[in-house]
């Protein structure tokens, strides 16, 4: 599937080719067999050749597909020519995709010497400093932190990049990122490349284009359905109070059955990730937490203990749904639903990646139908009913009832929400902002978010309606 465009248009499908007709070098062709690529995704296909020839570029391709090589080779490709640093400027919505991201980029760029440089929150400012004013090739950062570096020092320049690359663009392009992308846009030259890629694009490309210094190559991957068809994607249908039995029955199920295999549970609260986490672990289940309450340090000790199977289970919030890459995760728990289509979609990419199957299960209550009809809207797909045999359940729900009250008590003795809302403050004046503001802002922001959510949904119905009408 190679890439010609259209203006305003996507690409064409055409046969498949390889690295060599795409125009990468030989030595980056030899370091992609060397990590067992051996020839190129339909993204890559599709964006390499036009970012090589100094286009930029919107690529939008489900999760698993490919994205950060698509825009790594050609940028690697390009530095090898003309080596300077700070090169490359690659913002991203999360720290620990920031890391990611450096990884593919440091062993991609081994045989050139790449150097890189994390740049998030929860890390020392001083440290960060310093690197920076070493002209690392490769910057990977957050918008905030890396906001808050131009204002505050001056040890480094970003006039004379050649590439600024937003990942996950969609989300860094609503949420509250706005003062800061601001901020970096001004600071970085007018002459770079544009790079913007996500799995769920297509809401924000007009604002994309915008961000854009030219007109750009704009590529989205064809498909019916959003999520990827080896992904199998089911619901139960359950009162809330029975959640956690549930829960533990079906990763019992999971290691009795596929012992060895890998599961991630995602929740809508760092509190009740951390006091999952708690529950799991008080029965006798080896697994770990990720939220953004942790420390930095904290956070990628957990992820890396689950990249290297010393333990199986996962809890996170959505700091883990967007842009990780663990390919032998076989199962996602959705212990709670999330609020947006979007960020489900974002959630089950964890699994069935490059082409590997995976499945995925959303607990639901009576309370929670409306945002699965619009998840199956979003992703043209019907969730299908995951059975489970309510005895067994039944069998095991007092003991975890009671370990899960032991476990919410140890939490509010160990004042959770206190700290956690002073870590908050304590962050946010550490980036020179008003928390009380901050906060204010925040909410409006979310009124704004759930009001479009649903004059989105009720059009769609609409339109459905309308259409089903007229047949």
């Amino acid at each position: 599937m190679a890439a010609t465009s259209r203006p305003g248009g996507t690409a064409k499908p055409s046969r498949k080719k390889q690295f060599s007709e795409l125009g990468i070098d030989e030595w980056l062709i030899k370091q992609c067999d060397s990590l067992g690529i051996k020839s190129p995704t339909f993204v890559q296909e599709n964006c390499i050749p036009p970012i090589l020839t100094g286009r930029d570029c919107i690529g939008c391709a489900k999760t698993g597909s490919g994205k950060t090589a698509a825009f790594a080779l050609p940028i690697l490709q390009k530095l090898s020519e003309d080596p300077y640093g700070i090169y490359c400027l690659v913002l991203t919505p999360t720290r620990e995709l920031a890391f990611q991201i450096a990884d593919q980029f440091r062993v991609l760029g081994k045989p050139i010497g790449v150097r890189d440089a994390v740049i998030t929150g929860g890390m020392g400012m001083i440290d960060q400093g310093l690197e920076l004013s070493k002209k690392p090739h490769i910057v990977i950062a957050t918008p905030g932190r890396i906001a808050d570096h131009l204002r505050s020092c001056d040890t480094f320049s970003l006039k004379k990049i050649k590439f600024l690359v937003i990942d996950e663009a969609d989300r860094l392009l609503q949420d509250n990122y706005g003062e800061d992308l601001q901020e970096i846009l001004a600071a970085v030259s007018p002459k770079r490349q544009t790079l913007l890629f996500s799995a769920t694009i297509t809401d924000t490309l007009q604002q994309l284009r915008t961000v854009a210094m030219q007109e750009p190559f704009y590529y989205e991957a064809p498909a019916e359905v959003a999520t990827v068809e080896t992904l199998t994607q089911h619901y139960i249908l359950m009162p809330p109070y029975v959640k956690d039995g549930y829960l533990v029955h079906i990763i019992q199920k999971l290691q009795e059955e596929h012992e060895g295999s890998s599961v991630i549970v995602f929740t809508n609260t760092c509190k009740n990730c951390e006091l999952v986490a708690m529950m799991l672990t008080k029965l006798k289940f080896s697994c770990v937490a990720i939220h953004s309450k942790m420390s930095q340090r904290a956070r990628l000790a957990s992820l890396a203990k689950f990249k290297s199977n010393v333990v199986k289970i996962l809890i996170g919030t959505d700091v883990a749904s967007r842009g990780l890459d663990i390919p032998m995760v076989q199962l996602i728990l959705n212990l709670d639903i999330p609020e947006s289509p979007k960020t489900y979609i974002h959630r089950v990419g964890r699994t069935a990646r490059a082409g590997r199957g995976g499945m995925a299960i959303t607990f639901v209550t009576q309370f929670d139908i409306r945002l699965v009809h619009a998840i199956e809207e979003r992703i043209n797909t019907k969730l299908t009913e995951y059975k489970v045999s309510d005895k067994d359940v039944t069998r095991i729900l007092s003991e975890v009832n009671v370990t899960k009250r032991a476990c919410e008590v140890s939490l509010d003795e160990q004042d959770f929400d206190e700290k956690k809302e002073i870590y908050k403050r304590k962050e946010l004046i550490l980036e020179g902002k008003d928390p009380d503001r901050y906060e204010e802002e925040q909410r409006r922001a979310k009124k704004k978010r759930r009001k479009m959510v649903k004059a989105k949904i009720k059009a769609r119905r609409t339109k459905s309606a309308a259409n089903a009408n007229k047949e």
